[in-house]
């Protein structure tokens, strides 16, 4: 006979908890759509201890229906906290470390990538900030295939890689 020690997902009470908690949320967004401009700004000092920055309706609406949510649901992860400062920063040009912001299809770097174009191979070396074709450094593999086939190219389909990773998205 088997014998079930554990039970998967919530029980009833939480269940119920979380259905109550759910409702609540849902009660108060439903509730900020009927408020005045002025018992928004009032929330808006309730639930941030600042006075509303503007009196658009529609922002104080969003803000305060994001913060609601926030506050019953959580808030982002310290990880994506972080990541979007760190992209932030970078969109900014204040950062000081590498690039984040990378393109998922790159191969590893020093992948050698061959292309067959008008009858002659190209080797197209894949750096950690580029690529490199015939000793020429290029910041995009697009740039590489345009300067080979001397056409606007998608590098990454000029290489066979435009598909690559679609299957893991």
């Amino acid at each position: 006979m088997l014998k079930a020690t554990k039970r998967a997902g919530p029980g009833p009470k939480r269940q119920r908890e979380g259905a109550a908690a759910d409702a609540s949320v849902l009660a108060r967004l439903a509730a900020l759509k009927r408020m005045s401009v002025r018992e928004l700004k009032a929330e808006w000092e309730a639930l941030f201890a600042a006075p509303a920055p503007n009196n658009s309706r529609g922002y104080l609406e969003l803000r305060l229906a994001w913060r609601v949510q926030e506050l019953a649901l959580g808030g982002l992860s310290r990880e994506t906290r972080k990541m979007l400062d760190l992209l932030a920063d970078e969109i900014d040009g204040v950062s000081d470390r590498k690039a984040i912001i990378a393109d998922p299809r790159n191969p590893v770097i020093g992948t050698r990538l061959v292309r067959e174009w008008d009858g002659v191979e190209h080797t197209v070396t894949v750096l950690r900030d580029g690529f490199e074709w015939q000793g020429r450094r290029f910041k995009s593999l697009s740039a590489a295939a345009r300067a080979i086939t001397g056409s606007n190219w998608n590098g990454y389909r000029f290489f066979g890689l435009g598909n690559a990773r679609r299957s893991e998205r």
